[in-house]
């Protein structure tokens, strides 16, 4: 490899706060050819990349940067689409400067590559020129595979599937696809037309998508395998957490998941067109401090709340939300109010949100996450004026696929027990993502699906998939 190197990471275009508060257009705006090339060029190219072992899904990193310096731009969105087949998704939703970003060599003296924003710059430039070309499918297997939800964790599953040959049914129980990538990420962070598309290309691969159908209601997993010759579960984690305080079911109150879905997918942002109404007052209040909360508080923002604070039991050092999406928050207006922690929703008599009481905290010891515990200081609270407050503490797997399926494991926590390969106790129902782990990244939840597909290709065939992870493992 060489040893030289240009000067630090290409910085990305960004639309204005002053503007970007009054619409839902996306924020960053992307790299141009000139950038895309500049920022390749500073890639050592190692001989062991390191990056690649910080991928979720093994994507091919030096090789594909390698053709983005060249300026073979479509060649290195084709590249990327060999272990991941939505890269303009995991280009500006996914955690890179945590996973493949933090492994650069060039990250321990200065700025590692920008490996997100020159997938998301390749991703683009292949659908904007109109050079997205699904890959030859093989001879058909003759087998059947039903995906419950068609989230990032389905697709992936999904996408891998029909390229070895498998006739795959995705089941959606909203009306439009896309799981989280469309009812909990907003507009601003992951425009629907890239959504849109990035679905458009699984279609062509050949998979089938059946919308508002409640696996569990509409047919039962027992139902599927009549139909289909293995099963897998990946319905995420949609049951929202409550902080079960006094006045939590006070008017105005919602889970950040309720909040971001009437916006994000029922169009609540475009009341009265779409009749879907959401209340967002002047003073919102929303609790805590992951990339769902500031997604919630970047959306009431655009929304029109005049003041939207951002309450959250640690300090900003132990935020979990991206750095990237605190400093969007902050430039829009979004004030971060740390060490609170909620203990009393205060009302009006016709029972509206009218304040929250908060116990101050301070920092403890370690907890098993590695971040120093919150503890109350006796005695220290405070009260701040709420009229909306939207709560976004993380989630649970939602009960519905477990109890309607008498004979599949689950943990004490209700998540989907599996083993090492994905499958269930169930023969033939596999399971991967947030119904497994809890909530995680978009790109984990991928990993998941990518070694679920693995999986099930053995059970059905007894042969190993001819692209499969295990060759980058």
């Amino acid at each position: 490899m060489s040893g030289k190197k240009s000067e630090g990471k290409q910085s990305m275009p960004e639309l204005a706060p002053e503007e970007r508060i009054h619409s839902f257009d996306e924020v960053p705006l992307g790299y141009t050819p000139e950038m895309a090339v500049a920022e390749a060029k500073r890639c050592l190219q190692c001989k062991r990349p390191l990056c690649v072992e910080g991928c979720p899904v093994f994507v091919q990193i030096p090789e594909f940067i390698q053709l983005i310096a060249e300026r073979k731009f479509t060649e290195a969105a084709r590249m990327i689409k060999q272990t991941n087949a939505f890269p303009a998704i995991c280009g500006r939703v996914c955690p890179q400067e945590t996973q493949c970003e933090i492994k650069c060599v060039l990250g321990k003296r200065g700025e590692p590559i920008a490996i997100g924003r020159l997938e998301r710059f390749a991703a683009d430039w292949e659908l904007q020129h109109n050079e997205v070309e699904p890959p030859e499918r093989p001879e058909a297997t003759g087998h059947s595979v039903a995906v419950v939800g068609s989230g990032p964790g389905g697709m992936a599953a999904a996408a891998d599937l029909a390229m070895w040959g498998h006739d795959v049914t995705i089941y959606e129980l909203f009306h439009a696809a896309g799981g989280v990538l469309r009812y909990g990420i907003p507009r601003f962070r992951l425009p629907r037309e890239i959504l849109d598309a990035e679905l458009d290309y699984l279609t062509k691969l050949g998979v089938m998508l059946r919308t508002n159908f409640v696996v569990g209601q509409t047919a039962t997993i027992d139902d599927l395998l009549e139909e289909h010759d293995a099963v897998f579960v990946a319905t995420g984690a949609g049951l929202p957490r409550f902080l079960e305080i006094p006045g939590e079911n006070m008017l105005g109150v919602y889970s950040a998941n309720e909040f971001l879905t009437r916006v994000n997918l029922m169009r609540a942002d475009r009341f009265p067109d779409y009749h879907t109404p959401v209340h967002c007052g002047a003073n919102v209040i929303v609790i805590g401090g992951g990339n769902v909360a500031m997604d919630a508080a970047r959306t009431a923002r655009r929304l029109g709340s005049e003041n939207v604070t951002v309450l959250y039991r640690r300090t900003r050092k132990e935020m979990p939300a991206r750095e990237e999406e605190i400093e969007h928050a902050e430039q829009e207006g979004v004030q971060m109010h740390f060490l609170a922690s909620p203990i009393e929703i205060e009302g009006d008599e016709e029972g509206w949100a009218r304040s929250i009481t908060c116990q101050q905290m301070e920092l403890g010891e370690p907890d098993e996450s590695g971040r120093r515990s919150p503890v109350p200081i006796e005695g220290e609270t405070f009260t701040i004026e709420a009229d909306t407050v939207i709560v976004a503490i993380g989630s649970h797997a939602h009960p519905l696929v477990p109890e309607t399926t008498p004979d599949l494991e689950v943990s004490h926590r209700g998540y989907v027990a599996i083993d090492d390969t994905g499958a269930t106790s169930k023969d033939g129902v596999f399971a991967g993502g947030d119904i497994v782990t809890g909530a995680a990244t978009v790109i984990e939840a991928m990993g998941a699906g990518r070694r679920a597909a693995e999986s099930i290709h053995r059970y059905l065939t007894d042969e190993d998939p001819p692209n499969g992870m295990s060759r980058s493992d």
